[in-house]
């Protein structure tokens, strides 16, 4: 099943949406011969509301200081090896810029990250914190292929996934094995069933094709580009594919391009692990008594026999699901996300002590792509069509039996969860492409690359990596000493700065400046 090491950035972006409002929205294309794609004219209109797919919700509010959200579909390639063929339609969304035209640099495209989110949804729910950036770009972002309204990846249905996320992701004995294994396969059966044209076509280098194209049909001679999370990781890999057409691109929320998916999975369980420390801490060294511990191995100790328990004993959760030892993994790790999130996480872990667990899974829901009235976007679907499609390896069970211990050691909590992650792409029907993505990008302009050492699905390490895979004199490394994953969104002065500089004015930070 989905877990925190898969989903990366698009859990946060689930929750923030969860606590406030879903928003915005935009086919799939036939065959034309004649056709130059790179010469399409995009025809952008009033935004309709979100699919179902991208979450549901309203459609997107007019920004703060005026302007409004705009849609479109652009046509790419089915298969980027046969670019004459059929075709898919992209999803896009834009606010264009609201300075003085004469200054207008180009568009600035966002990826939110997943794999799997959708930014036609994701941008307008954070528009307003890139105001600054707006002054001379468009901002746009897209639901990359397989995603959204992108030729969208369809698994199971709601019911089928309601059940599926209530299963044993950490199992026990060989029962429980048998169980999570059966259900595994039958979630990737109903993946390759529903979705079989599609999904030799998501990989991040498809994506990453889709890219370059949406930069000719914009009109930009260079990409403007804003990653977060796996946004990085797509990022990298259109630099290393077209590195003369790099314009400034900032990466935030590091993926380790230098890892395979055994190797991330356990650099997240340690990032968590971090991150729970961290919140751990932070409660119990305030003035007023922690409510979920007194010591912050005490607040530890009492998630973990919360699990435990609910391992033998789900609790109540949103009528009629109960919280099962899963969902309350997975609440946990969504709150760890961010640091404005942890007031929630206390909240419910005092609720569930109290045999109410209707926070937690309220917080699990948003991870899985859940909305109130039982409705699943296809994140989780996309999220697994897109990492099995990139990675090569395969993970056996008694693979990750062998390995249990050592993801134990790096976390006692998340440890089991993230090491059971593991099979997700075992049965895949694509073959995985590479042990890890290849983002040397000798000749690019530089990157500003950004690490956050608090950072729990993105370790900061992954930061250096980057800088030093892209090559000399292209990565540019910042680092944010702070808690949550990804740093602009922080609202740090110091990051902002650094960042909006880059983009807006090209100035290039120093290699190595630390923003506290």
């Amino acid at each position: 099943m989905p877990n925190p090491s898969r989903l990366r950035a698009a859990a946060l972006t689930a929750t923030a949406v969860l606590l406030s409002s879903v928003l915005a929205g935009c086919g799939d294309g036939g065959k034309d011969d004649d056709e130059d794609l790179t010469a399409q004219k995009l025809s952008w209109e009033d935004c309709p509301a979100p699919s179902a797919a991208e979450g549901g919700g309203a459609a997107p509010s007019p920004l703060p200081n005026g302007g409004e959200w705009q849609c479109a579909t652009m046509k790419a390639p089915l298969d980027w090896g046969d670019p004459k063929g059929d075709t898919i339609d992209l999803a896009l969304i834009r606010a264009k810029a609201s300075g003085d035209e004469s200054k207008r640099i180009g568009s600035l495209i966002f990826n939110f990250g997943g794999p799997g989110g959708s930014g036609v949804t994701t941008l307008p729910a954070f528009g307003q914190d890139y105001a600054a950036l707006r002054t001379r770009y468009d901002l746009v972002s897209f639901d990359p292929r397989g995603v959204g309204r992108s030729a969208p990846v369809e698994c199971e249905s709601d019911q089928q996934l309601d059940a599926y996320f209530q299963q044993d992701a950490t199992p026990d004995d060989s029962a429980e094995r048998t169980k999570l294994l059966d259900n595994t396969r039958r979630f990737n059966a109903a993946c390759e069933k529903n979705s079989q044209r599609i999904l030799p076509h998501v990989r991040t280098t498809d994506a990453a094709r889709d890219l370059d194209l949406m930069r000719e049909v914009l009109g930009d001679d260079k990409l403007y580009y804003f990653g977060i999370s796996y946004g990085t990781e797509l990022g990298g890999v259109y630099a290393h594919l077209f590195p003369k057409h790099v314009g400034r691109a900032v990466f935030d929320a590091v993926v380790d391009p230098t890892q395979n998916p055994e190797q991330g999975s356990l650099g997240q369980a340690k990032g968590f692990q971090l991150a729970l420390d961290n919140f751990a801490e932070d409660c119990t060294s305030k003035e007023e008594l922690c409510p979920v511990g007194d010591s912050p191995q005490d607040v530890k100790d009492r998630i973990a026999q919360l699990l435990k328990d609910l391992d033998r004993k789900p609790i109540q959760g949103i009528f009629p699901r109960q919280l099962t030892q899963t969902a309350a993994t997975n609440g946990i790790a969504q709150a760890l996300y961010s640091k404005e999130f942890w007031q929630y996480l206390t909240e419910g872990l005092q609720e569930a002590y109290d045999g109410d667990g209707r926070i937690l899974m309220s917080l699990s829901d948003s991870m899985n792509g859940r909305n109130d009235n039982g409705e699943y976007s296809n994140i989780a679907a996309a999220n697994v069509s897109i990492n099995c499609a990139d990675d090569k390896p395969r993970y056996s069970a008694d693979y990750v039996e062998r390995k249990l211990p050592e993801f134990r050691a790096a976390s006692p909590l998340f440890g089991d969860f993230l090491a059971w992650g593991m099979v997700s792409c075992t049965d895949w029907a694509v073959p995985g492409a590479a042990d890890h993505p290849d983002v040397s990008a000798p000749g690019s302009a530089p990157i500003l690359v950004v690490g956050n050492t608090g950072d729990p699905a993105t370790p900061y390490e992954g930061a250096r990596r980057m800088v030093e895979a892209l090559g000399k004199g292209v990565g540019v490394e910042l680092t944010y000493k702070g808690q949550g994953h990804g740093s602009y969104d922080s609202k740090n002065k110091c990051v902002q700065g650094a960042v909006n500089g880059y983009l807006l004015n090209g100035k290039v930070p120093a290699a190595g400046t630390v923003c506290t």
